[in-house]
């Protein structure tokens, strides 16, 4: 549904797919830092895309290449759904990074020391 969306980028002669274009932000999402669903979205070229954004990371092609798993929720939280190994995957390889986790159930990235760009 999403993956056929074009629009053009700064220069009219090429189009990128929205997934593209958050693949695209995702991958510059430094080690050890998140980003959420909104500000990849955002940064993608619609704020109001952060759904879309979880379904292109959903079905993310490159795994090892796209690091999805540093994008997190607006209140910090890792997915429920984790496509690439669960919940406790994604804490994993964000801790392996030196990202730390707070709340009562240790689900929850201190956005203001991890979040990129803030």
């Amino acid at each position: 549904m999403y993956r056929d969306f074009f629009e053009p980028d700064d220069n009219e002669n090429t189009k990128f797919s929205v997934f593209d274009r958050i693949y695209n932000v995702v991958r510059q999402i430094p080690k050890g830092k998140v980003a959420t669903y909104g500000q990849v979205a955002e940064m993608a070229g619609n704020k109001r895309w952060a759904r879309v954004v979880g379904y292109a990371l959903h079905v993310n092609p490159e795994p090892d290449k796209i690091p999805c798993f540093r994008v997190v929720n607006r209140e910090g939280r890792v997915s429920e759904a984790f496509a690439f190994g669960g919940v406790n995957r994604q804490i994993e390889l964000l801790k392996a990074e030196g990202v730390e986790f707070t709340g009562e159930d240790g689900k929850c990235v201190d956005l203001k020391k991890f979040q990129w760009g803030k």
